[in-house]
């Protein structure tokens, strides 16, 4: 070999590594443009539709607000601009003529299941749609009735600073449950009144078959249709849209920049999953999944394109993580269904096992064999799909013997003050002893505290490892409620109606009260009176 090939080798074997250096330099440099891309220090690279271009270019500079969150968003990079989202059809309701298109202001799940099918049928079929049927339910009537009315009054007295002349009774309702849970979503009408999906009866296509009601629309001076600030802005998990759809995909997506990092945070299901009923929020910040998202938050890869358990990440579960999220042992595929992994519901008062029919509603049914002919997907199965999750953290022993725990809390709360409870409660109902309107007795207080508050925080504290919540937010509570309020109160009840010539009515509750209280795990009051006597 001479020399000169030698010479001619060390440059091709020095250029070639300057090559190889360049590319790794080259490719850690978008590695690192990208990180910096997904946490918000530089922007996405985007695409403005060319139908989209002179909205973006107003809002700018009228809502720049909004425009900032859609140039942050996986829409604006994929080119999905705001008529893909706002655009209307004529025929729909809520539709107005805006710069040459036809636009609405509201896009509703229907709108959105336009790419995303799969996301929209398994949000409709979910618990979350069907939120808004709060609106016939006892929760309903303490907001619209007993904290408000369900009448306009005038006010007693000035409001300095303010002309008052009617007062909202419906305020509680509108401004408390139905931002959660959602409300019929209305249009004002020309006769003063509201607009609802029932007055406009749409079809399958969302557009309304009751042409004499959309003609009543009130309509501002750009031909606008007006929303009924009592129902507008709502972004309520069940919002009864105009076109027929259930629910709100930005009450978890929030408007308009679809953040998948903020639907991943646990934070962003506080909205509505806090307070003294249904504190998973509270509790969650309590168990040790919620200490260690805390610890390890900057290490979950939250602002990956991907966010897989068991692949993108380990360090912690969230809210999502648990009860919708892909994972690493059902090849990542996320759930727009959050029930799909729940075996107990600890809603109502006393707590029911999931197993759920076609139509995703839970079964009550108590006889065996028409119980199973009705069950489409049991609540073992879900728990499956839950047990599946939290094995990739934990041994089959240990979540194994988590639900042991968890069944039986549920089973003690049920048998030992749940079900005895609304046996008292419907034994006062059934004999007459207590009047139909609801919470105009102390007694209805006291159970309703029971079961939808005091009750529900035990069951929802042992279902997310929280103890304190399981215990002295909640069976402690529970207890008191119902040996110092409920029982004396229901004796108090008996004891007047039998004074007041209800003999027979009166012995008949006793009679349900008395072989509660004769039960073994009640014998405890029995043993400590016998030794005061």
């Amino acid at each position: 070999m001479t020399l000169q090939s030698l010479n001619a080798k060390r440059i091709l074997i020095a250029v070639l590594g300057v090559l190889f250096l360049a590319s790794l330099v080259f490719v850690q440099s978008l590695e690192v443009a990208r990180k910096r891309t997904e946490a918000g220090l530089r922007p996405h690279p985007i695409a403005v539709p060319a139908n989209s271009a002179a909205c973006v270019d107003c809002h700018a500079k009228s809502n720049p607000g909004i425009v900032d969150h859609w140039r942050g968003s996986t829409h604006a990079r994929k080119g999905v601009g705001c008529l893909e989202c706002h655009q209307a059809e004529a025929g729909e309701v809520d539709a107005f003529h805006h710069y040459g298109q036809d636009i609405a202001t509201v896009v509703t799940p229907l709108d959105c299941s336009r790419c995303h099918t799969v996301e929209f049928e398994e949000f409709t079929r979910s618990h979350h749609a069907k939120a808004g049927n709060i609106l016939h339910s006892l929760d309903n009537r303490l907001a619209e009735t007993i904290e408000g009315s369900r009448v306009p009054f005038a006010p007693h007295s000035p409001t300095p600073g303010r002309s008052v002349d009617q007062v909202n009774g419906m305020a509680s309702a509108n401004t408390g449950c139905q931002q959660c849970h959602g409300s019929k979503v209305a249009l004002q009408s020309t006769d003063g009144g509201m607009i609802t999906v029932d007055d406009l009866a749409p079809g399958p296509d969302g557009k309304p078959t009751k042409l004499d009601v959309v003609a009543k629309v009130l309509k501002d001076e750009n031909g606008r249709p007006r929303y009924h600030p009592t129902t507008w802005p709502n972004t309520g998990m069940g919002r009864l849209n105009l076109d027929g759809s259930r629910g709100s995909c930005s009450a978890c997506h929030s408007r308009h920049d679809f953040s998948p990092r903020r639907a991943h945070r646990p934070e962003n299901c506080g909205k509505c999953h806090l307070g003294p009923d249904h504190p998973q929020k509270e509790i969650y910040e309590e168990s040790k999944h919620g200490v260690a998202y805390r610890d390890l938050e900057h290490e979950m890869n939250l602002d990956g394109a991907s966010w897989v358990l068991g692949v993108d990440y380990t360090q912690a579960p969230t809210c999502a993580t648990c009860h919708m999220s892909g994972h690493s042992r059902n090849g990542g595929k996320i759930t727009h269904d959050p029930g799909m992994r729940i075996s107990w519901t600890n809603r109502p008062p006393v707590s029911l096992v999931m197993d759920t029919d076609a139509e995703h509603r839970v079964i009550t049914e108590t006889d065996p064999a028409k119980r199973q002919s009705l069950v489409a997907d049991t609540a073992e199965a879900k728990r499956q799909r839950m047990m599946d999750v939290c094995s990739h953290c934990h041994t089959p022993d240990y979540v194994t013997a988590f639900y042991h725990q968890y069944d039986d809390f549920v089973v003690l709360y049920n048998e030992k003050f749940g079900k005895p409870g609304r046996a008292i409660m419907a034994a006062l109902q059934d004999q007459g002893l207590l009047s139909k309107p609801q919470f105009d007795e102390p007694i209805e207080w006291t159970w309703f505290y029971l079961w939808h508050h005091e009750g529900r925080r035990a069951r929802h504290g042992a279902s997310m490892m929280a103890p304190d919540y399981a215990h002295w937010h909640g069976m402690y509570e529970v207890a008191e409620r119902f040996y110092v309020e409920l029982v004396p109160e229901a004796r108090a009840i008996v004891a007047e109606a039998r004074a007041h010539g209800k003999a027979d009515q009166a012995a008949a509750v006793e009679a349900v009260i008395d072989e509660i209280m004769a039960r073994p795990e009640h014998a405890w009051q029995a043993e400590g009176q016998a030794t005061l006597e």
